[in-house]
């Protein structure tokens, strides 16, 4: 599965959209590509920013739910990052570097869902952690 329209899965808007393509989702893991575009609102001098990374591990996991959600005819949610714990970056990527996010579910309880996210950048890990994300339901 390749889809290139990733807003019909995420709450998210232009400037704040962090993913591209949906590369692969099921029910434990999500996978997407995003190209840094100069103009991103978290390239900082020539860089995407630890916040930019983050937030692309967030939308990630957000688009695997969104796709869920959707073929369940139910609307998008949107979500909230909850936390963060172990957040290692190996380097900041530059501009017009493409990353392949995967997200991995390692626990949902309610509306909390704790992922483990990596980032790479071709072969090498560019950053990953454990994230919660609160998920709030569409009316």
């Amino acid at each position: 599965m390749i889809t290139e329209n990733i807003l019909q899965f995420i709450p998210q808007r232009h400037p704040f959209v962090m993913i591209d393509t949906l590369l692969l989702a099921d029910e434990k893991s999500t996978r997407t590509n995003f190209t840094i575009k100069q103009e991103n609102i978290f390239c900082e001098d020539e860089f995407f920013s630890e916040a930019g990374l983050l937030e692309n591990i967030a939308q990630t996991a957000a688009a695997g739910a969104g796709y869920k959600e959707q073929m369940r005819n139910e609307k998008i949610s949107g979500g909230y990052i909850a936390g963060v714990k172990n957040f290692q970056v190996a380097f900041l990527p530059k501009i017009n570097d493409m990353l392949t996010t995967e997200t991995i579910v390692i626990e949902k309880i309610f509306n909390m869902t704790i992922v483990r996210g990596k980032i790479f950048s071709g072969e090498n890990l560019v950053a990953q952690c454990e994230m919660k994300v609160f998920s709030v339901t569409a009316d």
